[in-house]
Parts: C-alpha cells; structure tokens; sequence
C-alpha cells in the first residue's frame, strides 16, 4: 500500500504522474488529503478527489509515503501535525519516503536526510538541512527518494517501480509508455 499526500496547492503533475505510472505496475496506490475534505484543488486549480482522508490512511504501515510538491501544497504537508508524526515514526523505523519538487523539504527542515544525497527544486536547497545536494533528476538515498520537479515526474514514479517491484518493471514500463 502506497500513499500519495495532497494538500491543497500540490503540483498536479507530481501527484498524478505518481498514481498513474504505480497503477499501471499493479502497485496499491490511494491519494490521501490532509485536510477533512475528500477535494483537494491543485497549484493549477485543477480539482482531485482524494481516496482517502489522512485519518483513514495507515501511514505507518505503508510501503511508502510520497510528498509531490507545490505551493502552497508543500508548507501544507509540512504543517500538518498528524503527517509529520507518522513521517517521523517511518524514518524511525527505516521505512521508504519519497518527495519530489519543493517537498523534499518537508524532511530536510526535520533534519530526516542528513548524511544522505538528495535533490529538490532549484531555491529549496537551502531546506534540505545536512544533505549532499545533487544535481541529477531523481536521487535514491537509504529508504528516500527525492527528485526535481514537475518535468521530472515520470522519472520519479519509476524510480519508486523499481523499488517497490523491481528495474525490469519500471523498465518494461518505460517502454511501454514511449518514455525511452
């Protein structure tokens, strides 16, 4: 079980890339709001339905938790109490985050990626406190993945394949959806 967190704000494509490319790897994904309404309206107005709200979802014991960028989106994710305490409770335990865009930031603020190699979007650098900055579309480091930014989005959805299911997966997918 995957959740994808959605404040209001989120980058559209961040989000739904993500939940596409993972239903297409027969991955259990569900967007979760973080606010009590099931409707969470994107940085482009473009209202989603969330599946779940976020008192509904086991953010502990999901295979991973993706943050997608945006803002307002991002200070959202990063200002709910219930999120930060599951997020806390998932680095304690060695479990699989994943944040792409100006949300990378809602775990180095929290120091969650020091001594780890991150990435973000050009200007957040600053949030990702005791992280090796790359400089490369999406990093994999420990149990985080973290990537750039909406452009590279299909990028980010793959690289969470790979690890939740396997390269060969993500690979075929790729493929299969003319991305090579």
């Amino acid at each position: 079980m995957v959740y994808v967190m959605l404040a209001d704000g989120f980058e559209e494509i961040e989000a739904l890339t993500v939940v596409d490319v993972l239903r297409r790897a027969d991955i259990d994904v569900f967007t979760v709001s973080i606010t009590d309404n099931k409707t969470v309206t994107g940085s482009h107005g473009i209202p989603v339905i969330a599946d779940k709200l976020i008192d509904d979802a086991d953010l502990i014991n999901a295979d991973m938790v993706i943050l997608p960028g945006g803002m307002p989106g991002t200070e959202g994710l990063y200002n709910s109490s219930i999120l930060e305490k599951a997020i806390g409770e998932r680095v304690e335990q060695n479990k699989w985050m994943a944040a792409i865009c100006a949300a990378p930031m809602v775990l180095g603020k929290r120091g969650y990626l020091k001594g780890h190699e991150a990435i973000c979007f050009p200007g957040f650098e600053k949030d990702l406190h005791g992280a090796t900055i790359k400089d490369c579309p999406v990093v994999i480091s420990g149990k985080f993945i973290t990537s750039k930014g909406p452009g590279t989005a299909l990028d980010f959805a793959l690289a969470i394949v790979s690890v939740l299911k396997n390269e060969e997966t993500a690979q075929t997918l790729k493929v299969n959806m003319q991305a090579e």
